[in-house]
């Protein structure tokens, strides 16, 4: 496996990447909901749901062509 020639730019601009990002914060905040127990009313799975979606979104979005900045 080799890495793109522009994997720097790819980073910075795929609309991919910038989902599997948000999938990962939603994933944390899911982990991080028991800790702050009753303070926060969201109830559980919630976030890995929108963190579900978000991924599904991200393997759409590989898949497309993305405009050329």
């Amino acid at each position: 496996m080799r890495l793109l020639n522009d994997w720097r730019r790819v980073l910075r601009r795929a609309w991919s990447i910038r989902l599997i990002v948000i999938a990962g914060v939603l994933s944390g905040a899911e982990v991080a909901l028991p800790l702050v127990g009753k303070a926060v009313a969201i109830p559980p799975g919630v976030f890995a749901a929108a963190s579900g979606i978000v991924t599904a979104a991200a393997f759409v979005a590989r898949l497309l062509a993305q405009k050329e900045d």
